[in-house]
């Protein structure tokens, strides 16, 4: 049972990420709007102070004598919350104060030409404003000397705070409609993205033995995301494909092949036991009975080989295997067919450049090129010459059998490493051939690191060029 759903995690990433963007925002809209509305207040405090130092005069009877107009003291700026001052002359003499002035101290914020500073007075919050060294403007005697104020004006700050409250409301508000519209566009967006996947799932799982076809759709073919799972899924299934038609076209052809010894096994029986033979009669059917399951065995022993070679190439065996000179064991192949082609009259010329050396099993690739050399002599003309040289390059060895014969048609080539395949001109059992000896020294190559590439042209004979990973010692 499924624990995970990308389409969930997606959905939870979006929510999060949306959430992080609204939340961001907002902090960023309230502390710009906090700033922008403290930096107004604090002009305003500004005025209202310097407003306050204009309502100190000088008296009419007493010119020295310094008054505060308070009857001209402007009206706070939230009418529900006075507003609070305090007048200096000289920074030591007290003109004026508000009737709701705190404390006995009031506000006194540090010593500067003009500081701001929030307060808490009575349970409500404020903004103290103090200007310093103020010259007083009503001055008619110029031969008194002059007099600077000191001005504190402090002013509740509940209409910043209400502004700023309204505002996070409207911006809270306001982002979640978005988010709930954005959520669902992406929510909507992502299962229409995810829907060319559902249907390559689809198509993948009507997939059977008897449809090998994907047949993805067009909008998963055109997504630049799927079209390598498209590609890798549609490699995958060609793979299986043949190699699932390989083994049944194998079943198929080993019963046909292990068919016909049988029958002609049990026939030569049969014709023995039908009526009383001679010791001679009995001595020559036993004889034709043997040289067919020598047939047989050499086909079961040929199909064990391969299988046991395609396990290897597949990994499912693993051989400690010790450095092997190939050029030997070219040589050994040479031997083992040897009588063969002396028969015909064929020449077996070998040219070895040097040690090659490989991590192999010796007959293995003995086998390898007794089979080469073999189909070579086979289709070499009478008293021809087949060649095979040994040479390595860049870290690599090859190993090549060129023979004199007619060539194979370029509609043969991808057919020859088939199993049970035998060209036309190679199909009588009088070969002794199976069509099994290319398909078993590809599985070897292949499972050695290494490949096998035939070259041939019809009329100008043919080239198996063998290439293995060596280590080469000059």
């Amino acid at each position: 049972m499924a624990k995970t759903s990308i389409q969930r995690r997606l959905v939870i990433a979006i929510v999060v990420a949306q959430l992080l963007l609204a939340v961001g925002l907002i902090d960023v809209a309230v502390f710009v709007t906090r700033s922008r509305l403290r930096d107004g207040f604090d002009i305003a405090l500004h005025g209202r102070a310097m407003s306050i130092a204009a309502l100190v005069r000088y008296g009419e009877q007493s010119p020295h004598k310094l008054l505060f107009e308070s009857d001209l003291v402007p009206p706070p700026i939230d009418a529900s919350t006075p507003d609070l001052y305090e007048v200096f002359a000289n920074e030591h003499q007290l003109i004026a104060r508000s009737p709701n002035w705190p404390g006995k101290h009031g506000v006194m914020p540090p010593h500067s030409e003009r500081w701001i500073a929030s307060y808490v007075v009575n349970g409500v919050p404020y903004r103290a404003l103090r200007l310093e060294h103020i010259p007083m403007l009503d001055r008619e005697d110029s031969s008194t000397p002059p007099v600077y104020l000191t001005v504190t004006y402090a002013s509740p700050i509940t209409p910043i705070m209400q502004a700023v409250h309204e505002v996070l409301t409207y911006i809270l508000l306001g982002s979640i409609l978005l988010l709930a519209i954005s959520g669902g566009f992406s929510l909507w967006a992502l299962r229409r993205c995810l829907r060319p996947l559902s249907e390559l799932a689809t198509s993948a799982a009507a997939i059977s033995p008897a449809n090998w076809e994907l047949n993805p759709p067009e909008e998963a073919q055109e997504t630049l995301e799927l079209r390598p799972l498209t590609q890798a899924m549609e490699s995958m299934l060609a793979g299986l494909h043949r190699a699932f038609t390989q083994q049944r076209e194998f079943l198929a052809n080993a019963a046909h092949e292990l068919k016909t010894p049988v029958a002609i096994l049990k026939s030569t029986l049969q014709t023995l036991a039908h009526r009383p033979r001679t010791s001679e009669e009995y001595r020559a059917g036993l004889e034709e009975a043997l040289e067919d399951l020598s047939r047989l065995e050499k086909l079961l022993h040929s199909m064990l080989r391969l299988a046991r070679a395609e396990q290897w190439a597949a990994g499912s065996l693993r051989r400690d295997l010790s450095p092997v000179d190939i050029g030997m064991t070219c040589q050994m192949a040479m031997e083992r067919v040897q009588p063969v082609a002396e028969q015909r009259g064929i020449g077996i010329d070998f040219i070895a450049n040097g040690a090659v050396q490989l991590p192999a099993d010796p007959e293995d690739l003995e086998l390898v090129w007794s089979n080469l050399l073999e189909n070579a002599i086979r289709f070499s003309p009478d008293r021809g010459t087949v060649k095979m040289t040994v040479r390595a390059n860049n870290g690599r060895g090859y190993v090549e059998v060129r023979d004199q014969g007619p060539g194979i048609p370029a509609s043969e080539l991808p057919h020859i490493f088939e199993r049970f395949h035998r060209g036309d001109t190679s199909r009588a059992r009088d070969t002794g051939g199976y069509g099994l000896g290319l398909a078993i020294s590809k599985a070897i190559v292949e499972a050695y690191g290494g490949t096998i590439e035939p070259q041939s042209s019809v009329g100008q004979g043919t080239r198996m060029v063998v290439s293995l990973p060596v280590a080469t010692n000059s």
